[in-house]
């Protein structure tokens, strides 16, 4: 028994799809393309421009005298260029406390900085590739210490460091930092490297290699964006740092925010030394940042792709 087939041709149906043209734009998005290139640029270099107002301001008040600070405003340096003046370097240079707390600042933010990264790039890795009892819960834990407000712990930890001799000393206010620092670390760097393909981990476990070994040869050089950005927030937030070192922190071991802002509570208007501190405590942190811009750079837009 066979079965005839049908080979008559069927009828094609042709369905009109409307063309619907391209999506609006916004009034900000037709602004911009009518105004091209150049004029974004020239308004972002205004925008620039009037936010660093405040910095520049700084700088050229730091190399008036007090004279000149006090008389008239720092813009008055565009018609009056010999104003300025090295003497406040000079005098900075020979204060004795300004560059003890200097010092004691690089002595708490790089120490805090290290330890931070450090621990939070091991823990990050346990939690994000080894199986372990209660890693998620953990993980939790870890979450939940991120919206810790600061200063419910000041009171009970400076009850401790008392009873134990690390109130007033370097120690206590790097140990306090890392504390506090290492949960939003911990977070951070577990979310990246959860993003790093599986079978990179896999191979590497299957020739052989060692969770240490992965950590180190597989893991670190992929991780380098997110340890760069890690390392300029922790150190700016040390370095920047007031509240901790006002209550941890005693005359031998305060920073430079601490004494800028006892030079202030004792002289009152002294301008030139205040300025030029507050310069130099600039510097530092924007070398690092500049030092890890590349890197930075790349962890923002690794972050903004996954």
């Amino acid at each position: 028994m066979t079965t005839a087939l049908s080979l008559e041709p069927r009828e094609i149906q042709v369905v009109e799809v409307p063309v619907t043209g391209s999506p609006k734009r916004g009034m900000l998005t037709r602004f911009v393309s009518k105004l091209g290139n150049g004029g974004v640029q020239v308004g972002l270099a205004l925008v620039a421009l009037f936010w660093l107002t405040p910095v520049i301001g700084l700088l050229v008040a730091s190399f008036r005298s007090e004279q000149a600070n006090t008389a008239s405003g720092w813009w008055t340096i565009f018609t009056k260029p010999l104003d300025l003046t090295l003497e406040n370097y000079a005098e900075l240079a020979g204060n004795k406390a300004i560059w003890q707390s200097f010092l004691n600042t690089v002595y708490i933010a790089v120490p805090s900085t290290v330890l931070v990264v450090v621990i939070s790039a091991l823990a990050a890795y346990a939690l994000a590739w080894i199986d372990f009892p209660g890693r998620d819960w953990l993980t939790v834990v870890v979450v939940g210490l991120l919206v810790m407000p600061i200063q419910v712990a000041l009171i009970p930890v400076a009850k401790l460091f008392g009873a134990v001799g690390l109130f007033g000393t370097i120690a206590g206010v790097v140990l306090f930092h890392v504390a506090f620092g290492l949960p939003f670390a911990v977070f951070l760097l577990r979310n990246f490297f959860t993003g790093i393909p599986v079978d990179l981990v896999e191979a590497a476990r299957m020739d052989g290699a060692t969770e240490w070994v992965v950590f180190r040869r597989v893991i670190l050089p992929i991780a380098k964006p997110a340890l760069a950005s890690l390392t300029i927030f922790q150190f700016l937030w040390v370095w920047n740092d007031l509240l901790v070192a006002l209550v941890f922190a005693d005359q031998d071991s305060a920073p430079i925010t601490v004494a800028l802002r006892s030079q202030l509570r004792q002289f009152g208007a002294n301008i030139d030394l205040l300025s030029t501190g507050a310069f130099l405590s600039m510097a530092v942190p924007l070398v690092v940042f500049l030092a890890f811009q590349k890197y930075f750079v790349q962890g923002v837009l690794a972050g903004s792709t996954k």
